[in-house]
């Protein structure tokens, strides 16, 4: 067995039974702790209570400890709404790597790692340490495809813009180019990713995903139902979780979706989450005469999540620029086909035995939906419904994420301290 390390996790985001940022913190700390090392986990305040709430249920692992620091109250209002995020996110780094310098001279951490927020457009500042430092996985590289943004809306096409000039000014950040200096190693969710990375420095950049579904989602996964097919009374029941914004592509979904309905197959969508571009949906469920076919519900509990997942037959995952695509493993852990487009995350995690992807090159955006409408009518055949409802269940059982943990938290492979200036 592997000697044991003493890690610093940076989790600015980390929250027990949540999905997102907080739930890839979470399952970091959880997974590592697991593993036999001795964890400290550096997060945010606020994420105390939950936290804490969470090991009354459930004892706390010795090895797993907890540190919290937060900006002063003052500084923390104009944060609300998302309005000042970014620059509330960058100062709080600066505070945390100041906090945890002190943690270090009482610890003697042989490693600080940071695996929250994900996105490599905002630099952590835990490579001053002096220590060996891993950075990521970090995403944010991937891009919607220009046809697929024109049913974004103004307000979607330009907020995409921006976010395409934003990954331009990466190279050039000086606080990323000392983040990328530091780093021992680099981990990015995408070859997208890793391209916005320097080419100095690229040499230490490995593509990896980051996110796993967590042991609780695993231990609800529920076999294959194939006698919902069977069974002509009942309807098609589609599913689709996730925040309710532009890059989302459901704005291609739900075209599917009604084009699938006007085939004579009798169907029902069920949209989760909430989000910005609710009311557009809306209205665009209404213009395509499918709005009493599709029921919203708000964000609800892991529980009533998997209970969700659960009672629906296919997951639609239009997603345009989705690094990883946490829902998708959790539809899977179900039983349920994924039905996505061959980007980001999902377009990795996804393929033939378990779903079906739509390839996005040279297509525009009427053919897409087409594609995405055909889709649904291939897994209604009952046999292929078979062998990707199983292949879900296989794919999302195998836990590639634990043994990518293995890979780089063992003696032998520690990055290497010369890299650190």
């Amino acid at each position: 067995m592997n000697a044991s390390l003493k890690i610093l996790l940076s989790a600015y985001a980390c929250e027990p039974k949540r999905g997102s940022e907080p739930g890839v913190g979470w399952h970091w700390a959880i997974e590592l702790s697991r593993l036999g090392h001795e964890v400290w986990v550096l997060t945010r305040a606020n994420n105390r209570q939950a936290t804490e709430a969470s090991f009354l249920q459930c004892p706390k692992p010795a090895n797993l400890h907890f540190l919290y620091y937060d900006l002063p109250a003052g500084a923390r209002w104009w944060k609300k709404g998302g309005r000042g995020v970014h620059l509330y996110y960058l100062l709080w780094q600066w505070g945390a790597y100041r906090f945890a310098k002190q943690e270090n001279k009482r610890n003697h951490f042989d490693l600080v790692h940071h695996v929250t927020f994900v996105s490599v457009r905002q630099p952590s500042f835990m490579g001053n340490l002096g220590i060996p430092f891993i950075f990521g996985p970090v995403a944010g590289g991937e891009r919607a495809p220009w046809r697929l943004r024109l049913g974004y809306g103004l307000r979607g096409f330009l907020l995409d813009a921006l976010r395409d000039f934003a990954n331009l000014l990466v190279r050039v950040d000086p606080f990323m180019r000392r983040n990328f200096k530091q780093a021992s190693k680099i981990y990015a969710t995408s070859e997208q990713t890793r391209a916005l990375i320097p080419q100095k420095y690229r040499h230490k950049v490995f593509v990896q995903l980051g996110i796993d579904i967590g042991e609780e989602m695993m231990n609800k996964s529920t076999p294959v139902k194939l006698d919902r097919l069977e069974e002509k009374s009942k309807p098609l029941l589609v599913l689709y979780v996730g925040r309710f914004v532009y890059w989302k592509g459901m704005h291609l979904g739900l075209r599917a979706f009604a084009q699938l309905v006007a085939s004579g197959v009798d169907a029902r969508l069920t949209m989760v989450g909430k989000g910005p571009d609710k009311k557009r949906w809306q209205k665009l469920s209404a213009k395509l005469g499918i709005e009493g076919r599709i029921e919203w519900i708000p964000w609800v509990s892991r529980e009533e999540l998997s209970a969700i997942y659960a009672g629906h037959d296919i997951f639609l995952f239009p997603s345009l620029h989705d690094s990883g695509g946490m829902v998708v493993l959790e539809a899977m852990a179900h039983g349920l086909p994924v039905i996505c487009l061959k980007l980001g995350g999902p377009g990795k995690i996804v393929n033939k035995s378990c779903g079906v992807v739509i390839e996005t090159s040279y297509r525009t955006q009427n053919e897409i939906v087409k594609e995405l409408a055909s889709a649904f009518n291939f897994l209604i055949n009952k046999q292929k419904y078979a062998q990707t409802s199983h292949g879900a269940l296989h794919f999302s059982q195998r836990n590639q994420w634990i043994s990518f943990l293995k890979s780089i938290y063992t003696k032998g492979k520690l990055p290497d301290i010369h890299n650190i200036t």
